[in-house]
């Protein structure tokens, strides 16, 4: 869900592109052919660069990304070769992608999770070499809310707040990218809602990106309480301001999940106390060959360090692997990347990587009074985190060393890592993915990667305790934070700060300050007591609104 209230009337996004007839071609156009398929391939992967640029911070990656799927040279290799033996440019494209993401699906990886991405890669690829139009946001001059399946990456970027009002898919899920970017974007949405396809185009709705309710033709008094309700929110973010903190003055800094310098300016306006989590692969995604050099990690590095002059930055090393394959890095024959070499071990099999980044780390830092913390993702036990920590000390870091907890082992055994490192921070949206064996991007097991799952939540509080315990720190950086109901709650099980999308800083600010650290503890014990996510909700929000 993303926050806020939208009413208006229904547009479908622009339907796929039709299957494209099976044709035959003469071996002797192969090269023509050949020629045209790799022509749209490049068009598609430069307007997704350029969609990117204009996007820029976390959405920007994400595209920059798919980019690099549409140039994948062994899916090219597999389009060259059926041009080869009759095949038309569009139904080789068409074919190949088809038996890519069923050979990923059949294998059980990552990537077969992320339909949207693959299948709106290839039906731009075929649209182009159709002529048709590309699928897509509908042309409109009147305000809408936006009905979709799924919304790619592409076409989430860059939606107009001025006329796509809210959007409502049928499949995704809380942490899918369509998801993130819509709270990113402050866009009232809704994901993975089973029949929002069958709404007939014009239909008047309402969209309560705040409860995720629907609304089908609303009365005029429905209207008016969903506006008012809105209005309320609106008011208190207003009177909302200044550090993170409950009631009763336990503070809870409130910091902002960042991709890169053009995600700052958002973070400084919603009054961020730091940065809580800078993902650094939107550098290495410009290249998917070679490292960007060290004075380059720098320069990028700086830019967001300058921004918070006395706060903390805590600064994610890459995270390579699974959805972010990189050619000079991750193995390209992986049977399940998800469970394979990713993350802080990519990093370890790779050390001059690792190195270098940390080096530019520390010389951005250099001279600046910002609190610098530095953390390695995917930490499955002590022998992992003591490799980080020695790592972060030969290359002369002078910064606390954390890990991240996104594998259940890592939950298990906090006070074990926490001998090894100073701080952990909980990546909420792969821990809930490892947890229940559910794919954050498949909107079928969407039920398990809902964060107020009871045993994320006994996860959750087992490393507070464990950090608790130590005299350490223990933040959420995943997209948990971002709900104010689950951020009183994550409070009140012993997370010392929460990190999230700018956009969703000051509802999360002004809901905590509603309640004392005592009904956060309560609600947070009534949530773990039950045994479904939406038991979880409902006993939290019936503590905190005293019934």
């Amino acid at each position: 869900m993303s926050h806020g209230v939208a009413i208006g009337e229904v547009r479908h996004m622009g339907t796929a592109v039709l299957e494209p007839p099976a044709k035959q071609n003469p071996t002797q156009d192969a090269e023509r052919e050949q020629g045209r398929a790799h022509q749209a391939v490049e068009a598609v992967a430069a307007d997704l660069i350029a969609r990117g640029n204009l996007a820029g911070g976390e959405a920007q990656a994400v595209l920059e990304a798919q980019a690099l799927m549409a140039q994948d040279p062994e899916l090219m290799a597999d389009v060259e070769r059926r041009i080869t033996v009759g095949s038309s440019a569009e139904r080789a494209v068409y074919d190949a992608f088809a038996s890519y993401r069923a050979l990923l699906a059949g294998a059980g990886e990552y990537l077969a999770g992320r339909v949207a991405d693959l299948d709106d890669v290839r039906n731009r690829i075929v649209a182009r070499l159709l002529g048709v139009p590309m699928p897509g946001v509908p042309d409109s001059d009147e305000p809408y809310v936006l009905i979709a399946r799924d919304l790619a990456p592409a076409d989430t970027a860059l939606l107009d707040p001025a006329l796509v009002l809210g959007f409502v898919t049928e499949e995704g899920g809380p942490t899918s990218h369509s998801a993130i970017l819509a709270r990113a974007l402050g866009v009232p949405a809704v994901v993975a809602l089973p029949g929002a396809g069958e709404l007939a185009e014009g239909t008047l709705i309402a969209v309560d990106g705040s409860t995720g309710d629907i609304f089908v033709e609303p009365s005029a008094q429905k209207r008016r309480e969903l506006e008012l309700a809105a209005a309320e929110r609106r008011a208190a973010l207003a009177s909302s301001s200044g550090p993170g903190a409950t009631s009763d003055g336990h503070k809870v800094p409130l910091l902002a999940n960042v991709g890169g310098p053009a995600d700052v300016p958002a973070a400084v306006a919603a009054g961020a106390e730091g940065v809580g989590l800078f993902r650094t692969e939107f550098l290495f995604l410009d290249d998917s060959e070679r490292a960007p050099s060290e004075e380059k990690q720098v320069e990028a590095y700086r830019k967001v360090l300058e921004a918070f002059p006395e706060g903390r930055v805590v600064v994610r090393v890459l995270d390579a692997g699974a959805d972010k394959p990189l050619s000079f890095l991750t193995p390209a024959d992986e049977p399940n990347p998800a469970l394979g070499v990713r993350g802080l071990r990519t990093l370890l099999d790779h050390p001059e990587v690792l190195r270098t980044q940390l080096t530019a780390l520390a010389k951005a830092a250099s001279g600046l009074p910002v609190y610098l913390e530095v953390m390695a993702p995917m930490v499955a036990d002590r022998t992992d985190a003591r490799a980080f920590a020695d790592a972060c000390r030969e290359a002369g870091l002078r910064a606390k060393f954390g890990a991240m907890v996104e594998i259940p082992s890592a939950a298990l055994r906090a006070r074990s890592i926490l001998q090894e490192v100073e701080f952990l921070s909980l990546g909420t949206n792969d821990l809930a993915q490892y947890t229940f064996a559910a794919d954050r991007q498949v909107g079928a097991v969407s039920r398990l990667q809902d964060p107020w799952q009871p045993a994320l939540l006994d996860l959750v509080a087992l490393s507070a305790e464990a950090a608790k315990a130590e005299g350490k720190s223990c933040g959420v950086c995943g997209e948990a934070a971002s709900d104010p109901l689950l951020a009183c709650v994550l409070t009140g099980l012993g997370v010392t700060s929460l990190s999230m999308g700018a956009a969703s800083i000051p509802y999360v600010r002004a809901t905590l300050a509603k309640y004392t650290l005592a009904q956060c503890e309560r609600a947070a014990a009534a949530a773990r007591a039950t045994d479904t996510a939406e038991e979880a909700r409902l006993a939290a929000g019936a503590v905190l609104s005293g019934e």
